[in-house]
């Protein structure tokens, strides 16, 4: 009894008590972002010790308070500090709901204010867990942290993705550049390489990044051709005050340090070459060909940021963010540079090369905010980059050329002078507004791309060992067995595209939102070469000093007529009508234009099933017509010709969505997708390298279908902790490989190889913290993401089209595609200290053998031999407005090969036409200093 009388007090006590409770729950919603959930947000009762934080809906919650009056006060760092008076009344839950607005009242708010929607970790794995696609990012925070300096070696560490050691090549899931789209802000973006579909990622330094993002699984508002994914890169842009940001660094490689360094003559130190408007043939006259001596090889990177933002009395809102950036880079490899097929062509056991690559990058946005139902925002991107080799191959006096006219084991020489230049203009005005159940985004960009390679000057030798042995009665002597074997050579692309979008979305109720959409691209391509071939009229010209080229191709030596004993004479292959190939100006060697145009029109719905289930159907019908004319020389009369493809495809997707629960996902992805060549591919234009030729074939026009699948689970366990496992299949029909044509040049080709290609694969990734303080920031924590894939691919036996070939074997693996791949970073940050704010990162990556180009009749696979790289970066805050950073990358300096797989003899070292121009050769360590100050 006494027992009993116990139980019914304490329910008694516990009901009257409740009674006397209410409690208070609400969202905090981000104004400055499209009234998007704010997570991590503080509330407080004023005047007691009691609160919490939102959580990833920035929902929140107290419960068990007293009846009576209260005062909430909502604050997040960067944003304007609201107190809202509340009342409790019993046994009720009081519903506060705060729409969060950016201040304006101090430098540091304001500074972290543009990393608090889409930079930070937090938040963009709160976008991750509430995406309705398989999506990954990662944002400028994590980048900062991270040392990354582009976007490039962003998407790099995002699970499933590689990057190619000594190119900007990326692969997503084993699938290369054919295979990838990238975007910015939603809108297609220009390639700045003939020889790649995608912009080089390199191009866009972190300081005009917010996050980049990769969608692995499609749907229905990406372009059709899609199969390893979109790579997204989102731009900075500001919501706070006033502020301006300086920095200036400076670093060196440790194997360029100590040389006496060289580039091309007629570039400039910010990569800028100031002859595009004259004729080639006046260059040629006017200007030298040796390259020119640097100073101390030593890199620096300066810029500034500044933005600002203006409220008006009406309520709407201008933000304003303007950055601009300089960096360099010196880079000396020293290694071997080798021509095999079945035989040995060429080869060079010891060679060498001068690198010295910039990147100027200048970005404006402006962000007009009318009210809180419509925004338009516009971004204008200027980016120079350039890279400048010079290379020296055989200067052991032991190069090897079996065409060789003199001596075929020893002496052959050769030195190439190159000059790269890419000047890209990315222009687009984007809009958003809302009214009611409705909300319509739309976009519209011009892009602009001028990507040269002037002057690039190549000189062949014989007898270089002479040139080594200090005798002056024995020289070496040019190598004319044609007389572009000694050239000068110009190269120009310019591409034009303008691209839209706009989807409407209505949302019909709490389950049912529908979006319907349209998306196009209209692009072109002009692209024309032409070369200048040294025909030494001496044969046996003997050269007192090679390094001194320019004492030989003077005009005093131009060779003008009989009479004039000139050393050489200048041939060009496609004259003027009535004018001569010799000592005149002549046509373009190569030319091919490209047409693409693309239009389309997508729905979907997004159904929301009870609390846990999300169904997203949608459908593209997509009109793809791509056109391309060619007039080149490497195909006699068939080399001037027109192609044309024109398809309509109709591309199912479903995206599903499983929440077991408030912090994990199940997911599962399905799609019909196609791929589409691209100009380059379909050419037959040959780019011949010092070592390597690569050129298209137009027998690959048409598309290949493709069927994807993925399925993936995702925990979000905690503040920036994740572990998620996924699992994902493609089958490609009638797929293009990058293939070796078993042919007397060895030239790379794009073919159509068999019926179907398989991959399937398993990727797993964890963010964890080890250790955190007692206000729950990180002090400890370490990241890991790994992928496996197996890939196979059937292979025709013989091949009958513009270029024959056939394979030894029915199946391979994939081109490009590794078995495993690895990225991991540790990073230690104490917090233990008033005003310095240290973090410390160790981040690793990996990738296993791949095949670069697949090996046709006899010849082997070319593969890349697998690549470890760490880093380490060191970032120290002074009192919140000063940063001193330092920066050690490539710690390990692996050896980077290419090899060919030879039967007889094994793996041989190769040069790859997706590499430097040599192989077996390291990279070195590349230190930095930088110094940050934000007022």
């Amino acid at each position: 009894m006494k027992k009993f009388i116990l139980l019914f007090t304490l329910l008694i006590t516990a009901f009257t008590y409740a009674q006397d409770t209410g409690s208070v729950s609400g969202k905090l919603t981000d104004k400055e972002y499209n009234n998007e959930p704010l997570a991590f947000a503080n509330v407080l009762i004023k005047g007691t010790t009691k609160g919490t934080t939102s959580d990833f809906d920035g929902l929140y919650t107290f419960n068990d308070l007293e009846i009576g009056s209260y005062t909430l006060v909502f604050s997040f760092v960067g944003y304007e500090t609201q107190e809202i008076p509340v009342e409790i009344t019993a046994g009720n839950n009081t519903e506060v709901n705060v729409s969060m607005s950016a201040s304006a009242a101090s430098l540091d708010e304001v500074i972290i204010t543009t990393t608090t929607t889409r930079e930070s970790e937090q938040a963009l794995l709160t976008q991750q867990r509430k995406a309705v696609e398989i999506k990954q990012s990662i944002g400028a925070q994590e980048l900062s942290r991270k040392g990354v300096s582009d976007a490039a070696g962003a998407v790099a560490k995002i699970s499933g993705v590689s990057k190619q050691e000594g190119s900007s090549n990326v692969y997503v899931r084993g699938l290369g550049d054919r295979y990838l789209n990238t975007t910015m802000n939603g809108l297609s973006l220009p390639s700045n390489d003939i020889n790649k579909k995608n912009i080089d990622l390199n191009l866009f330094s972190s300081d005009v990044i917010q996050n980049v993002s990769i969608s692995k699984a499609y749907a229905a508002q990406f372009y059709g051709d899609f199969a390893a994914g979109n790579v997204d890169i989102t731009s900075k842009e500001h919501n706070g005050g006033f502020f301006v940001d300086v920095f200036s660094g400076t670093g060196f490689n440790t194997n360029a340090i100590g040389k006496n360094f060289v580039r091309s003559e007629g570039s400039g130190y910010f990569g800028y070459y100031g002859r595009y408007d004259h004729n080639p043939f006046a260059i040629i006259l006017s200007h030298g060909v040796d390259p020119v001596n640097v100073d101390t090889p030593v890199n620096v990177a300066y810029g500034a940021s500044i933005g600002n933002s203006f409220k008006f009395e009406n309520g709407s809102k201008l933000s304003m963010f303007f950055t601009g950036s300089f960096e360099n880079n010196y880079e000396y490899r020293s290694g071997k540079n080798v021509d095999f097929t079945t035989v040995e062509k060429k080869a060079f056991e010891e060679s060498e090369e001068f690198e010295y690559g910039t990147t100027s990058t200048a970005m404006a946005n402006l962000k007009y905010k009318i009210n809180d139902d419509n925004r338009l925002s516009f971004n204008s991107v200027f980016i120079n980059s350039s890279s400048d080799e010079v290379g020296y191959f055989g200067i052991d006096g032991n190069g090897r050329n079996r065409d060789a006219i003199l001596d075929t084991d020893q002496g052959f020489y050769q030195q190439n002078i190159q000059f790269d230049q890419t000047r890209m203009f990315v222009n687009q005005l984007l809009g958003n507004h809302k009214s009611g159940k409705l909300e319509l985004d739309w976009g519209f960009g011009y892009n602009k791309v001028f990507s040269d390679q002037p002057d690039r000057k190549r000189f062949s030798v014989e007898n270089y060992q002479f040139a080594l042995d200090n005798d002056p009665n024995t020289n070496p002597t040019f190598y004319s067995n044609v007389v572009f074997d000694n050239q000068r050579y110009f190269q120009k692309i310019e591409d034009d595209e303008y691209n839209g979008s706009i989807n409407l979305a209505y949302k019909a109720n709490d389950n049912l939102k529908l979006n319907f959409g349209y998306n196009g691209r209209h692009k072109t391509r002009q692209f024309n070469n032409i070369r200048y071939g040294y025909d030494i009229v001496e044969g046996g010209y003997q050269i007192t000093d090679v390094n001194n080229f320019d004492s030989v191709f003077n005009l005093e030596n131009l060779n003008l007529n009989e009479s004039s004993n000139g050393i050489y004479e200048l041939k060009v292959i496609n004259p003027y009508p009535g004018l001569s190939n010799t000592n005149r100006p002549g046509l373009f060697e190569n030319t091919y234009s490209g047409k693409l145009n693309i239009y389309s029109g997508y729905a979907d719905a997004e159904i929301t099933a009870g609390e846990k289930w999300l169904f997203v159907p949608g459908v593209r019908l997509e009109s793809f017509e791509q056109n391309i004319s060619y007039d080149v020389i490497n195909l006699g009369n068939d080399g001037v010709d027109s192609k044309t493809s024109k398809e309509t495809f109709i591309l199912p997707s479903l995206n599903i969505k499983y929440a077991l629960n408030d912090e994990q996902n199940l997911r599962l992805s399905a799609s019909r997708t196609v791929s589409t060549p691209e100009f380059k591919e379909i050419a037959p234009f040959v780019y011949e390298d010092v070592s390597t030729r690569i050129g298209g074939n137009p027998d690959v026009l048409g598309y290949s279908d493709i069927l994807n699948i993925d399925l993936k689970y995702e925990w979000f366990f905690g503040k920036s902790e994740i572990f998620s496992l996924g699992a994902f299949t493609k089958q490609i029909d009638n797929p293009i490989n990058l293939v070796v044509v078993g042919d007397a040049t060895g030239t790379q080709r794009y073919v159509r190889t068999g019926d179907q290609a398989t991959i399937y694969g398993f990727e797993v990734e964890l963010r964890k913290n080890l250790l955190i303080d007692e206000d729950e920031n990180t002090n400890l924590s370490f990241g890991i993401n790994a992928t496996y894939m197996n890939t196979k691919q059937d292979l025709y036996e013989t091949i009958d089209g513009t270029f024959d070939l056939a394979f030894n074997r029915n199946e391979d693996e994939l081109q490009g595609a590794s078995p495993f791949l690895l990225n991991a970073d540790v990073s230690y940050s104490p917090t233990n200290f008033k005003n310095y704010k240290p973090v410390a990162n160790l981040v690793f990556s990996y990738f296993s053998d791949r095949i670069d180009a697949l090996g046709s009749g006899d010849l082997g696979n070319i593969v890349e031999k697998s690549v470890p790289t760490l880093d380490f970066i060191w970032k120290n805050t002074i009192k919140e407005n000063f940063e001193i950073n330092f920066s050690a990358k490539n710690i390990l300096n692996p050896t980077i090969q290419y090899v060919r797989e030879d039967q007889n003899l094994g793996d041989v070292l190769v040069v790859s036409a997706n590499g430097k121009g040599v192989t077996d050769y390291k990279r070195g360590l590349n230190i930095g200093l930088q110094l940050k100050y934000k007022f």
